[in-house]
């Protein structure tokens, strides 16, 4: 049986992931491809497995939030060139 750890941490990546999925039904602002679900997917799949990856092998708090942190800027950056360009 998985952790509740586990649970809450996919649980949440999903839930971004669908929030697009929801908006597009009430909104024409928001236009996904499939494509750019399966982007989004990719990187939000990473971030997941970095963080499952950096809860396994650092123990100490602080070396945890800062590798966390490290792997949320890099994904955060890559969605927002993706989105708009921003390099």
């Amino acid at each position: 049986m998985p952790a509740p750890r586990h649970l809450l941490l996919w649980g949440v990546l999903a839930l971004l992931l669908t929030a697009p999925l929801i908006a597009m039904q009430f909104t024409d602002e928001v236009r996904w491809t499939p494509y750019d679900f399966a982007a989004g997917a990719l990187l939000l799949g990473g971030l997941g497995l970095s963080v499952e990856l950096v809860l396994r092998w650092f123990r100490r708090p602080r070396q945890r939030l800062l590798a966390i942190g490290a792997a949320l800027s890099v994904v955060t950056l890559i969605w927002l060139d993706g989105a708009v360009g921003i390099f």
